[in-house]
């Protein structure tokens, strides 16, 4: 998937509670699959839209208007309101955008910590380094992410960052915690592993199955802005720019 929206959160939503659930059958499920070659950025004044590859290059919205790599272009005026309404509906997408990413990061930490509870061997100092992971986390999304700033790069990286960063730590424990159920026969510990998928699906699925729900509202949103993009007359050599496309998907079976 090419996504450089932030809309691609569906599935880095479902991307995270992999991670964090490897051993239970939990995962956040929408509707769509949203693809883009661009990565978004929004400001006080402008909707910017960039890419390394293909062209063209930078567009940006601002109020109905548009500048496309080195110009203003003229618009129809029925393009003019077209760009305005995609500046606009996109604006009112981020924040559920924005939620959808760090809950499910969120999601992701409340899943490892339930794992760490049966079998690490110090799941309270394992559960103290993820709350602090958790906490860094949020306070770095809140200083890049506003309602008049957003980047879903910064969003995307920020949430890969934190579970990149504390992934090693708590498979760490993991594994040393397994390791030693074997060494000394704890049959315990294995007893309360047959139980995991349960235990780990109970704390975290409802929250999945929530956020999966917005995530289908943001598909909503996702093909209105679709639409006003394949509804534009504006050519770039020739070419429809091509915004965004979002396809419907098959819900996967609980």
């Amino acid at each position: 998937m090419r996504a450089r929206l932030p809309l691609r959160l569906t599935a880095l939503a479902a991307m995270t509670l992999a991670c964090g659930a490897a051993f239970a059958d939990v995962h956040v499920d929408a509707n769509c699959e949203i693809d883009s070659p661009f990565e978004l950025t929004l400001n006080e004044r402008s909707l910017i839209l960039t890419r390394k590859d293909g062209a063209p290059k930078a567009i940006v919205m601002r109020q109905g208007r548009m500048f496309v790599d080195d110009r203003w272009v003229q618009l129809s005026s029925a393009d003019t309101v077209r760009i305005a309404e995609f500046e606009r509906g996109t604006r009112a997408a981020m924040p559920e955008a924005q939620h959808i990413g760090r809950e499910a990061a969120d999601i992701a930490f409340t899943a490892l910590g339930e794992v760490a509870a049966v079998l690490g061997n110090h799941p309270d100092r394992t559960r103290a380094h993820l709350d602090r992971a958790r906490k860094q986390l949020d306070n770095r999304l809140s200083n890049v992410i506003t309602p008049t700033r957003f980047s879903g790069k910064a969003l995307g990286d920020g949430i890969a960052d934190a579970l990149g960063e504390t992934l090693p730590t708590v498979i760490g424990e993991l594994v040393g915690g397994t390791v030693t159920a074997a060494l000394s026969g704890d049959t315990d510990k294995f007893k309360r592993m047959d139980k995991l998928d349960a235990q780990v699906e109970a704390a975290v699925q409802p929250r999945a199955d929530a956020l999966g729900r917005r995530a289908d509202g943001l598909c909503r949103r996702m093909r209105e802005l679709d639409a006003l993009d394949n509804a534009l007359s504006y050519r770039f050599d020739g070419e429809p720019l091509g915004l965004l496309k979002v396809e419907a998907k098959e819900k996967q079976a609980k």
